[in-house]
């Protein structure tokens, strides 16, 4: 299945796999998958988490396989169905799914908000809802669920107290993160390296907000000298928001940080090609804190 779907940079859109699992339909941003392949049977490791089905090796990579249902909590599946394999935070991980319907191409304004609709057994896992006439697709947060199964591979706060003593820094910078924990966290890193003047929104669309009511004001430069954005967010993504401040002369100057599950090789290729200043994978927040020093504290 080709998951290589081409869009044009900094549309506001994202292609979403619909999958089902137990009768309900999932989905996933076709740009986490490498290839969805048959079930392969796996090598089960010993004391691993309940919802790891254990290894496999297709091409000589060894790939951690997740029983997503069992994530879930809706039992634990059988052989058969699907392996989805993705790639994002640089780690490969297969899900296993009963089967997959097919791809939808949506604009993050389309996405709601996860809400009383959506079972306790996907709350505080799902990042958004699709909904069409016959059925909500729920897209699933596998950020969340890899990061509950082995909580290494999320955010290395340790390396923000390798950085030693750090003095203030009033440098102002805007923060655009959907996820409470992410923002939290991101907020809380910066802060602890010194970085005391920031706004933090929940998506793309309250930063360009901010953004515009600073140029209204005559106030951006006291306010936003360096924005550091996801890139899957509700309303307006992280590569909307980089189109948007770039192609603005007013605003084309400020440094701009993606910070993002989905940086790998194609999604640096349209970082770049909308002005992107950097690129850097979610794990990764000490080195966050390197490189807004660069981009920042030299201009200053």
């Amino acid at each position: 299945m080709d998951t290589k779907i081409l869009l044009e940079n900094g549309t506001n859109e994202l292609e979403v796999l619909e999958f089902r699992l137990d009768g309900n339909a999932y989905g996933i941003n076709v740009a986490k998958i490498k290839e969805i392949i048959n079930y392969q049977e796996v090598t089960p490791v010993p004391n691993s988490h309940p919802s790891i089905e254990g290894i496999f090796m297709p091409r000589d990579t060894m790939i951690t396989a997740i029983d997503l249902k069992n994530c879930l909590q809706r039992g634990v599946s059988e052989p058969g169905g699907l392996f989805i394999i993705t790639n994002f935070n640089k780690l490969d991980i297969a899900f296993h799914v009963d089967s997959v319907v097919g791809i939808h191409r949506v604009s993050w304004r389309e996405i709601i908000k996860p809400g009383s609709t959506i079972s306790t057994s996907e709350d505080g896992v799902s990042t958004g809802i699709i909904k069409f006439d016959d059925r909500l697709i729920i897209i699933l947060d596998f950020e969340k669920i890899v990061t509950d199964i082995n909580p290494e591979t999320g955010l290395k706060v340790a390396d923000i107290e390798e950085l030693g003593e750090r003095h203030r820094i009033d440098v102002p910078i805007l923060i655009a993160e959907d996820s409470p924990l992410l923002n939290k966290l991101i907020v809380d890193s910066l802060h602890k390296a010194g970085y005391v003047n920031l706004i933090h929104t929940e998506n793309g669309q309250q930063a360009y907000d901010v953004i515009q009511e600073c140029k209204k004001e005559g106030t951006l430069k006291e306010h936003v000298q360096c924005i550091i954005t996801d890139i899957e967010m509700p309303l307006m993504d992280g590569h909307r928001l980089t189109k948007l401040v770039k192609s603005d002369d007013s605003t084309k100057d400020i440094p701009i940080v993606i910070f993002s599950s989905l940086v790998n090789d194609d999604m640096k290729r349209k970082g770049e090609a909308l002005g992107a200043n950097a690129q850097l994978s979610k794990p990764e927040i000490g080195n966050l804190v390197r490189v807004v020093d660069e981009l920042v504290l030299d201009n200053n």
